[in-house]
């Protein structure tokens, strides 16, 4: 079978260099998926967008990261679990909610624990989602534009979880210290 290849800066094409300088100016290193997701420069454009763009939702960095973790780990990422945990780490998330999230622990609070199980209703139910769960959703606090940002962050992890199980994209260095 014919692998992915992990490009470099000399090895990627044209149109991949400007977002691997982004990657290497925001991560220190070329992460692993962003080298695989070189090899077509639209498809690294759109992941770094959808990326940038989610984190400009009006999610707060636990919330950020109960959405990314929650399709994650339902999508059985062996990459993005681990790489988000560095990420939670970086944006201050208290190791014991992303615990939770790799664990399949509740949320520390009520709040957390809707959104939890209001992505995973989206996701399982490909947005066919029930109206008690939209409610509930509602009643804590949360609004449309709240969905509109999960289907954003469900976007991008959709793009990562899924080129990372047909590219067997290996764990980067960085990353090591979070998998499991």
């Amino acid at each position: 079978m014919k692998e992915f290849k992990l490009h470099t800066m000399e090895s990627a094409p044209e149109g991949s260099k400007p977002f691997f300088e982004n990657s290497i100016r925001n991560y220190g290193s070329l992460p692993n998926l962003h080298a695989i997701f070189g090899e077509e420069p639209a498809a690294l454009d759109a992941y770094q967008q959808l990326h940038s763009l989610f984190q400009q939702t009006d999610f707060n960095a636990e919330e950020l990261t109960v959405i990314w973790q929650t399709i994650n780990v339902a999508h059985g990422c062996a990459y993005c679990v681990p790489a988000h945990s560095l990420v939670a780490s970086v944006m201050g998330v208290a190791p014991a909610l992303n615990d939770a999230l790799r664990n399949g622990d509740p949320m520390p609070t009520p709040k957390l624990q809707v959104l939890h199980d209001t992505t995973l209703a989206i996701l399982h139910e490909r947005g066919q989602v029930d109206d008690e769960v939209l409610e509930r959703f509602y009643a804590a606090g949360y609004e449309q534009k709240h969905i509109l940002g999960i289907l954003l962050g469900m976007a991008q992890k959709v793009m990562s979880n899924y080129i990372n199980h047909i590219a067997k994209t290996p764990l980067d260095e960085m990353f090591q210290p979070f998998a499991k």
